[in-house]
């Protein structure tokens, strides 16, 4: 049967390193060639390539409409970002009617399409939807069924972090009266600056802090990385939030006063800032707490941009993007390396304030529904990315400054 004789039916993607899966970016090339290998002669009426494209989210939500009944309500959407079709083999008809005839061995096809020129989107993969790139081949030969395959392929859109916007410094401010059941034990404030807002993978944020306790209780500091996932469909909104980094610092006494000189919280191989898609965005934030003992935690948020070209980067931006980094492919099953104390959940850095708020705005507006906010997430897909590692930084300062001059770099 003509079925039996097809041996092989591949895609394959033309790479620049052997056994390294190609990357690109909006503008590039995306080149290849499907292999047939047949066991004998075959005839076939064509073969079509289709390259598509979409970022997609979809959930479903339990609602109560009495008593005794209930519905299920389902949340979707997707915007496409890629959609081109290309026929790689087109049977020509004779006068006797026959078909392509195509012998027996290794036959191959080669495929070439660019990608739009517009802004696309990085891959991703979430708890509520994704972002996809994929080529799907079709194979039709007379009285056969027809074979179709399916590969994708990445996108990884560049962040430069070498922008004035990127570059800027970020500080903050915040305090409060640290209250128990009526009786309040003093005043808390934290200062917080860091260099710049965009960092790339593996990049040391060197935090800069000041911690006043001016309370009766001995306060901890501590500062995290959290992950925002937001997944956007007919108004209303799915978010999951992860910590992915964590820096414990030293327990600061009653009227005693924290000074962090740079101490050091690095970022993990996470997956870049997502900010341009409609239905899809991921966030990331620096996040310094003040956790008191027997009262709610003091907490100042600083914004922060996973970008993936880092500071002076040696790659060029119409260069192709896999030169300038490569991908880990254990981002299909959002795994990510062990860390030396993995991160603690994100609803023990919730405050009780932030926690209240939440729930008031739900209860207020049942179209916006944040129930998955503090459940475990699910971590974006995990790249790895090939850059000249950055400076050092001492945790202890030998030359000690106030917190609004800008850190001396220890390297220098």
């Amino acid at each position: 049967m003509i079925f039996d004789k097809l041996k092989k039916f591949d895609i394959v993607f033309d790479s620049p390193e052997v056994d390294c899966p190609p990357v690109y970016s909006s503008g590039d090339v995306v080149s290849g060639r499907v292999v047939l290998e047949l066991s004998g002669e075959s005839r076939v009426d064509s073969l079509k390539l289709h390259a598509e494209g979409f970022a997609k989210v979809h959930w479903t939500e339990s609602r109560s409409a009495g008593s005794s009944t209930a519905y299920t309500q389902n949340y979707g959407d997707e915007v496409e970002y890629l959609n081109r079709r290309e026929v790689l083999l087109q049977a020509g008809q004779s006068n006797n009617g026959e078909v392509t005839v195509l012998p027996a061995g290794k036959h191959e096809f080669p495929f070439s399409f660019q990608l739009p020129e517009e802004t696309l989107v990085t891959s991703f993969e979430g708890k509520h939807g994704s972002i996809r790139y994929w080529v799907k081949v079709k194979l039709h030969r007379p009285w056969a069924t027809v074979r179709k395959i399916k590969k994708e392929f990445t996108v990884i859109e560049p962040i430069d972090i070498n922008t004035p916007a990127l570059l800027a410094p970020q500080a903050g401010t915040k305090d409060k009266m640290a209250r128990a059941w009526y009786r309040s034990f003093g005043q808390v404030s934290v200062t917080a600056k860091i260099d710049r807002k965009g960092y790339t993978p593996g990049e040391v944020i060197p935090v800069f802090a000041e911690f006043d306790n001016s309370t009766s209780r001995s306060v901890v500091p501590k500062a995290f990385i959290i992950q925002t996932q937001t997944f956007i469909a007919r108004g209303t909104m799915k978010q999951k939030r992860s910590v992915v980094a964590t820096l414990c610092g030293d327990i600061v006494g009653a009227k005693r006063r924290e000074t962090w000189h740079g101490r050091a919280i690095k970022i993990p191989p996470v997956g870049p800032s997502i900010l341009q898609c409609r239905i899809i965005k991921v966030e990331y934030m620096l996040k310094v707490c003040v956790d008191v003992p027997g009262t709610s935690k003091l907490c100042l948020e600083l914004p922060l941009v996973i970008g993936t070209i880092p500071l002076h980067p040696f790659g060029s931006r119409t260069s192709s993007v896999s030169s300038q980094y490569s991908v880990n492919l254990e981002w299909l099953h959002m795994a990510i390396p062990e860390q030396p104390e993995p991160p603690p959940d994100y609803s023990s850095v919730v405050t009780e304030e932030e926690a209240e708020q939440r729930h008031n705005a739900v209860a207020s507006q049942q179209a916006e529904d944040l129930s998955g906010i503090l459940e475990r997430p699910l971590m974006a897909f995990v790249q790895e990315f090939r850059f000249r590692p950055p400076p050092m930084y001492s945790e202890i300062d030998p030359n000690p400054q106030p917190i609004n001059m800008r850190p001396r770099c220890m390297t220098c």
